[in-house]
């Protein structure tokens, strides 16, 4: 967490305000890419965990197999469908920057959507790690890609001039490095047995994984959708400036969402296995604790937002000016996010999504035009693009508790249990 909070100030001192802008558009706009593991990443989780919690690992390295050789063929198509499109695109009308980047730019995205495609194939491994209850490996992962990642810009800013290239390229190369060598590391030891194997591949062990990875696959696209469309809504009506006090207020405010989903992350798995097993007074113990540590983070929110003025000057100087009203929104959203987490993990952890796909969906439909209007046609400038997110969380707010409460009593029926 910290090397992520490091990292902001030191980008900003290697690119200028612009160019961190158009950075942290860029990246939100390759994330909703994500979405293109169609699921596989989670449908596995789910499905690993079961096979293995009975004792059957020939069909949980199937599994596997299935999984990393669909999703490599998958991402190995979408490079070049990219790269051939890429020619026809103008990234500066997309990103409301300057014309003298286009060339850069026509020649960053290319790269960075190529090593984000191998990253959708090699994170696989944390999904794996996670699905067998050893949490912290992703933790670990992410933790190393931060330390390399800061100090990899710290020495550009020493070494190299203002390039956005240079750091785009850098900056994703850097993951896809780590990766792989955690692929070959756990595939020639921990995982020896689950190594992945071309013969393994099975339509019915594809079809399997992906009857319940394809409803995770339309949850995330939704997600995505509802969450990762601010920058871009805010690049176009606002230019890419805008989009740095924006991101650093939710960079800030995210610190308690962090520190909750750091606890919840394990429960996922756990809860696939226990209720498979039939232990619902241990989810419901765990989920009670849950709650209460979701309350705790909210509490946490409230202090982060009386304080913010003087962590921001701390954080990022006096450059940057981070209206209070977005913070105040900002804390309201991941208030609402925090609260509603525990019972996500829940319903994800017993593949019970399909209410939660339909609401997602629905929401996220009007997100868009909601965030536009609020923050151009009622003039509640950056703020209104947060206050239709929070607009659109409110459903998912009533409806996750309830859907909790049936499934764990054993009185969901119809849509609640499916």
């Amino acid at each position: 967490m910290i090397a992520n909070f490091l990292l902001v100030p030191v980008t900003i001192s290697y690119l200028n305000t612009e160019n961190y802008g158009i950075w942290l558009t860029l990246t939100s706009f390759i994330s909703w890419f994500s979405f293109f593991d169609i699921g596989l990443g989670n449908g596995l989780r789910n499905k690993f965990a079961e096979a293995k919690s009975k004792g059957d690992l020939k069909l949980a390295r199937a599994y596997i197999s299935s999984a990393y050789f669909t999703l490599g063929s998958f991402s190995l198509f979408l490079m070049v469908a990219f790269i051939a499109i890429n020619f026809f695109i103008d990234w500066t009308v997309v990103f409301n920057s300057n014309l003298y980047l286009q060339k850069e730019l026509s020649i960053l995205m290319p790269v960075v959507f190529a090593f984000f495609c191998l990253q959708l194939v090699l994170k696989l491994i944390t999904t794996i790690y996670t699905a067998d209850q050893h949490h912290s490996m992703q933790g670990k992962i992410n933790f190393y890609i931060q330390i390399v990642s800061l100090l990899a810009i710290w020495l550009m800013t020493k070494t190299t001039g203002n390039s956005l290239l240079i750091f785009g390229s850098i900056f994703s190369a850097l993951p896809v490095i780590i990766l792989l060598w955690f692929n070959f590391f756990s595939f020639s030891n921990t995982y020896k047995e689950f190594k992945p194997k071309l013969s393994l591949w099975k339509k019915e062990y594809l079809k399997t994984i992906f009857e319940l990875g394809f409803m995770f696959f339309i949850v995330q696209l939704s997600g995505i959708i509802l969450f990762s469309t601010d920058n871009l809504i805010i690049t176009q009506l606002y230019g890419p400036e805008e989009v740095v006090p924006y991101n650093i207020a939710f960079k800030y405010l995210s610190i308690s969402n962090m520190v909750l989903s750091i606890i919840l992350t394990p429960y996922w798995s756990t809860i696939t296995e226990a209720y498979i097993k039939g232990d619902f007074d241990w989810i419901k113990q765990s989920m009670n604790n849950l709650i209460k540590i979701s309350a705790g983070s909210i509490f946490l929110l409230i202090i982060m937002v009386s304080v913010s003025s003087f962590a921001y000057k701390i954080w990022v100087g006096d450059n940057i000016h981070i209206p209070f009203t977005l913070t105040l929104f900002m804390a309201i959203f991941f208030g609402l996010t925090n609260f509603y987490s525990p019972f996500t993990y829940f319903i994800n952890g017993t593949g019970k999504v399909k209410l939660q796909l339909i609401s997602l969906i629905a929401t996220s439909v009007i997100n868009i035009p909601l965030a536009i209007f609020l923050a151009s046609n009622i003039g509640l400038g950056v703020s209104g693009v947060i206050i239709a997110t929070i607009i659109c969380l409110i459903p998912h707010t009533i409806i996750c508790p309830i859907q909790y409460s049936k499934i764990i009593n054993k009185k969901a029926y119809g849509i609640w249990n499916k």
